[in-house]
């Protein structure tokens, strides 16, 4: 397959939804002798921030000279950055040959019978990053762990530290109803012995997730612990912030914006410090330049200044109650919301904490089968109605949000990172 068939393949293998369970993704890599355990793995888990984190980590590990893969998930414009080496995403060429093998190596094992069906999107995808890092030989390989954890693909590896970012309500048809219930699923990245770093604040999860450790003989870090006087320190309101660590108190200014990266920071400092400990020895500058010098792509991300188009992919209640916090020390006005969702989340929730601070709204929706229509979400938000219109175009969203920001405003687009790649694909063929 060349690229553009290698894209119609994912599509067709789109339709198989979602499957838990291992089986298959064991299967696919054992018939080619387990590259997944050719290099050291961290996992990375959580409700929000795991994106964040990873990239993080990738960066901090990449100033110290080790190639290390990235595997992330979803993509804002093309699947290649869903795997890469360092900044650099898989090329064309090799993400094409390597689906092919891929497969290929699937039809062959259900020829065998020892298949029983095909590997799920997520599945496949997953495989093609397990053996792409081991052909490039990476020195660690970063996994952002899918929906849950327990049963989620990347949970094949045997990882040399498992981090669990934050706990919210989410995918609770798949994953429960209670913040434990939740907790408990992501805590099936886990492993015996193996090292667990948690930035979970949520006393129910902290306890699910804690107690999951203990059972497992794991060692457990808890990031943020006043009786330990492990706490976020915010120094001034530029976003430099202060975390006490092994090493000394780090004091940093995060390249993401937002209290919220400001903890994200703190958890990729406390995962650098237990590889410092148990793996190579981590740098305490360097630490601290790759936490200032990550870039990560739709977590309010500045794209445009006059007006401010701020792009960030919040769709939960905890991103969105991030994201408030940020916009509230903004001063620029008026605030032109951009808002497109999936039709199975918390909407009026999310809506709830956003839509008070803007002064206008603009419903799109982005191409996906699960996107919400901007009347269903009118609909379920009469509240609003007198800011609110709707807008199914994303390019003619976008433009009438300008138009109506003026030079002085803020253009905000979220709700999802499909309408955010969306954005950002009409956006850069604009330019």
């Amino acid at each position: 397959m060349n690229f553009r068939q290698s894209l119609q393949y994912l599509e067709q293998i789109q339709s198989l939804g979602m499957k838990f369970g291992l089986d298959n993704v064991q299967t696919i890599l054992s018939s080619w002798q387990d590259p997944h355990r050719c290099y050291p793995s961290i996992l990375v888990a959580g409700s929000n921030g795991k994106g964040s984190v990873s990239a993080q980590l990738t960066r901090v590990l990449t100033l110290h000279g080790y190639e290390v893969g990235l595997y992330t998930s979803p993509h804002l414009i093309s699947y290649q950055e869903r795997i890469r080496i360092g900044e650099k995403v898989i090329s064309q060429g090799d993400f094409s040959r390597g689906l092919t093998e891929l497969k290929n190596r699937v039809e062959s094992l259900i020829q065998a019978g020892k298949l029983s069906h095909p590997p799920t999107h997520f599945e496949t995808l997953t495989c093609l990053a397990l053996c792409y890092f081991q052909q490039k030989q990476v020195d660690m390989a970063v996994l952002e762990v899918g929906m849950g954890g327990r049963f989620d693909a990347t949970n094949v590896v045997m990882p040399c530290l498992s981090l669990i970012t934050t706990i919210s309500f989410e995918h609770q048809k798949s994953l429960g109803n209670t913040l434990s219930s939740i907790a408990f699923e992501k805590a099936g990245i886990i492993k015996p012995g193996v090292p667990v770093i948690c930035g979970v604040e949520a006393p129910t999860a902290l306890r699910t997730i804690r107690e999951q450790a203990h059972n497992k003989r794991a060692p457990f870090f808890q990031v943020f612990d006043r009786k330990q006087g492990r706490k976020l320190a915010i120094f001034d309101e530029e976003g430099v912030f202060g975390y006490p660590g092994r090493k000394g108190t780090y004091r940093y200014r995060p390249s993401l914006l937002g209290i919220h990266q400001g903890k994200n920071a703190a958890v990729c400092i406390a995962a650098c410090e237990e590889l410092d400990h148990r793996w190579k020895k981590m740098d305490k500058a360097k630490i601290i330049e790759g936490i200032e010098t990550t870039h990560w792509q739709g977590r309010l991300e500045v794209f445009a200044r006059n007006p401010l188009v701020l792009l960030d992919g919040a769709h939960n209640i905890e991103g969105a109650k991030a994201l408030r916090t940020y916009l509230g020390s903004l001063s620029r006005t008026p605030l032109v919301l951009v808002f497109a969702t999936m039709a199975d989340k918390k909407i009026a929730q999310v809506a709830g904490i956003l839509f008070p601070l803007a002064d206008a709204i603009l419903l799109t929706r982005f191409p996906f089968h699960r996107a919400a229509y901007p009347e269903e979400i009118a609909r379920r938000l009469p509240k609003f109605g007198d800011k609110m219109r709707q807008e199914p175009d994303v390019h003619k969203a976008l433009e009438l949000a300008q138009q109506w920001a003026g030079k002085d405003g803020v253009v905000l687009v979220t709700g999802s990172l499909f309408l955010v790649g969306e954005a950002k694909k009409l956006i850069l063929q604009k330019s």
